[in-house]
């Protein structure tokens, strides 16, 4: 799973001038929006975003190497054209993600002195965090920290020196950083509580343990990759979620196949779920023929896309 930070804007069916004058009465963030939810929205690469037309997602090309890759320096080029582009045009942003444990810098993998380590996350998420103050809504300010197949966290390197402490140190950084910003811990494999992340001492359990020992967690993200047939599960495993936190969200959501009925009974979870503020898919047009977005690869929209509309609109 790609884990850049990202902007997920509000989804529309149109990509292009033409295709907003033939689905201007289709667009599911407007649709999901008007039955209380915050958002619908998409990622997407930073070059599919400049490719001309009015495409509506866009990835910040900044993990913690590329924002941070040297120890004091940002580098928020691109991230800051996202940014203004999102602001400008009203879109929600969702930065995604500040620690990630599969994707850090040599400089970062030598560091093995715990008050080295704890000053390096703590001034990267400070930074990256405080850049963007009151611009994006909301961060996942650790991603993919749980095992997938056993409860308990990964062996990552910031586990291997801090431990879990380095969550709370994640977290408090960017609380500090930006006190409006909502502050989510994302994962994949939340989709179904019979898996390892929904077991005592995993995900659930840690994450109402950690809230009650002050560390600013807002909110849980489920990624939601799912392989066909797979939908039903998620309203479920979304209630489980929001036991632990103050609000859920769908973040990366696709699905093999793309079958209609899958994705609207993903986004029904959401809408279901009082505590899920919004959903986002895992791309827009389907250049990768991946088989799995809700658009094709010249962007047209798929009878997926169209799905969730008619459902939405029946609301």
């Amino acid at each position: 799973m790609k884990v850049l930070p990202l902007l997920a804007a509000p989804l529309l069916a149109s990509v292009s001038p033409l295709l907003a004058e033939r689905q201007a009465d289709r667009s599911v963030d407007t649709l999901f929006s008007g039955v209380g939810k915050i958002y619908f929205g998409a990622a997407a690469e930073k070059n599919k975003f400049s490719e001309g037309g009015d495409k509506i997602g866009a990835m910040m090309e900044k993990n913690f190497g590329q924002a941070t890759n040297y120890r004091g320096t940002f580098t928020t080029e691109a991230a800051d054209e996202l940014v203004s582009w999102a602001n400008a045009n009203g879109k929600s942003v969702r930065g995604h993600t500040l620690v990630w444990g599969e994707d850090v810098p040599d400089w970062v993998q030598k560091i093995n002195d715990k008050e080295t380590m704890k000053t390096v996350i703590h001034d990267h998420v400070y930074g990256v965090v405080s850049r963007f103050k009151g611009r994006v809504r909301s961060w996942d300010v650790v991603n993919e920290i749980f095992e997938l197949d056993k409860v308990g966290l990964k062996n990552t390197k910031f586990y291997q020196v801090l431990g879990e402490e380095y969550v709370g140190i994640a977290f408090r950084a960017a609380h500090k950083a930006d006190s409006d910003a909502k502050l989510y811990i994302n994962d994949y494999g939340l989709d179904n509580v019979t898996w390892a992340k929904s077991q005592p001492g995993s995900l659930v359990d840690k994450v109402k343990q950690w809230r009650s020992e002050g560390i600013p967690i807002d909110g849980i993200g489920s990624q939601t990759h799912l392989i066909a047939g797979a939908s039903a599960a998620v309203e479920t495993a979304l209630r489980t979620l929001a036991k632990a936190a103050l609000e859920v969200a769908i973040t990366e959501l696709d699905i093999e196949g793309r079958n209609p009925q899958g994705y609207i009974q993903a986004v029904a979870a959401c809408y279901h779920v009082a505590s899920c503020v919004g959903v986002t898919v895992w791309g827009v047009c389907d250049t990768a023929n991946l088989g799995k977005t809700l658009f094709k690869n010249n962007c047209d929209p798929m009878d997926a896309y169209y799905a969730i509309a008619d459902w939405l609109k029946m609301l």
